[in-house]
């Protein structure tokens, strides 16, 4: 596995460094790597995506579990090392890296009728949005185990009335169940990033948990949770009457971070 040390050594052969800008901050505890492959359930004959693949940490302990890799990696400076780190640590092993930005990639070509997993260290800074985009566009991607900051993650995963409850809390759970399932020390990466991370885990369901469109019920959060300290009938003044609310089951002195899905579902469904 590539320790601190071979990743350094690789970085100054390659004349590169880290960028900060792109959130490079290399995987290198060989315990780690295998824990987040076990918690992502990854075995033979498993279809698996990766993005942000870096130098290859990950990458080679979903190959050596037999899974065949789709990596994405964005910065086109990391390919050769990438494909180095491959053919010495796991030589004949299934993986089709591609340099690609996972928010403008084709993916139709790449999943065919496949259930994939996706597992990966994401770019804290697009991290959100891209596990949301990937919920709406892409069915085939059914599992996540997904590192990010803590605070991302929390509130990936938050349920009503806690402090991190949130927009992403509730479309996450349109179409899934996520939970933390592990922390990640900020010392098992090169270099140190100056943010703790969690292990995310995302069950996308076959069918959304609720029966109302996506985007009525995503615009209808957005705008709840867009003055979230302010009660619905102010929040949602100019999109739903109080009487509408009412009419929902739901209370117009309550605050959006007071609602479940269920409750948001019943809102959307009165909404025009």
């Amino acid at each position: 596995m590539l320790t601190r040390n071979r990743i350094r050594e690789l970085l100054e052969r390659h004349e590169l460094a880290p960028s900060r800008a792109l959130g490079q901050n290399f995987l290198c505890d060989a315990g780690m790597v295998d824990k987040i492959v076990r918690l992502a359930g990854v075995g033979p004959g498993d279809h698996v995506v990766e993005i942000g693949a870096g130098l290859g940490s990950l990458t080679l302990g979903l190959c050596r579990a037999g899974a065949e890799v789709l990596a994405l990696e964005i910065d086109r400076h990391l390919i050769p090392p990438l494909t180095e780190t491959l053919a010495a640590g796991a030589p004949g092993c299934q993986v089709a890296v591609h340099q690609a930005d996972a928010r403008t990639f084709d993916w139709a070509p790449h999943l065919g009728p496949h259930r994939w997993k996706v597992v990966a260290n994401l770019p804290y800074n697009i991290a959100t949005p891209l596990v949301l985009d990937l919920l709406v566009d892409r069915p085939e991607l059914g599992r996540y185990l997904v590192m990010v900051q803590r605070e991302v993650g929390e509130r990936l995963a938050a349920g009503p009335g806690t402090k991190d409850y949130g927009i992403p809390s509730v479309l996450v759970a349109y179409w899934g169940r996520a939970r933390v399932v592990g922390s990640v020390r900020p010392e098992l990466f090169h270099p140190r990033p100056r943010v703790d991370s969690v292990l995310v885990s995302i069950e996308r369901d076959p069918e959304p948990t609720v029966d109302v469109p996506y985007p009525r019920l995503a615009a209808l959060v957005r705008a709840g949770f867009g003055q979230r300290r302010k009660m619905l009938r102010r929040a949602l003044a100019g999109v739903l009457s109080e009487a509408e609310m009412e009419a929902a089951g739901v209370d117009p002195q309550r605050r959006a971070e007071q609602l479940d899905l269920a409750a948001w579902a019943s809102l959307a469904r009165v909404s025009p």
